[in-house]
């Protein structure tokens, strides 16, 4: 744990190197949105990105997180994803101190994905791919 706070530097936050825009997220070629919410959050608004192809969506709960690392890959770029960004960056850093070098919070909560898949957006998406 020492080494990678040692990593936590002035420059490491101030370039944004633990975060992403959800446009950029999605942009990435072969990645994975880890939503943290609970599974009666996950219900209740579920997500799936059906036509972002590049993009899978799993939800672990983050009280499952340490039982359930496995599950996920360690080859795909991992946008941590919650309302707030609380849990998103425990699990980030979690991710991050069990070696997971391409994992980023997805920032903005709940608005900002839904900035990212506007109609406007989302048609440019299903008409590129």
């Amino acid at each position: 744990m020492e080494e990678v706070l040692r990593r936590f530097t002035l420059d490491y936050f101030g370039r944004g190197k633990h975060k992403t825009s959800p446009e950029a997220f999605f942009e990435a070629e072969n990645a994975l949105l880890l939503d943290v919410r609970s599974r009666e959050e996950a219900e209740s608004l579920a997500i799936s990105l059906a036509f972002h192809g590049n993009v899978a969506c799993l939800n672990i709960p983050i009280h499952e997180i340490p039982d359930r690392v496995g599950e996920i890959p360690r080859d795909k770029a991992v946008g941590v994803f919650c309302p707030a960004n609380v849990r998103s960056a425990l699990v980030y850093a979690f991710l991050v101190m069990r070696g997971f070098e391409d994992v980023r919070i997805v920032v903005g909560g709940y608005a900002a994905l839904t900035e990212a898949l506007m109609p406007g957006k989302l048609l440019k998406k299903t008409q590129a791919g």
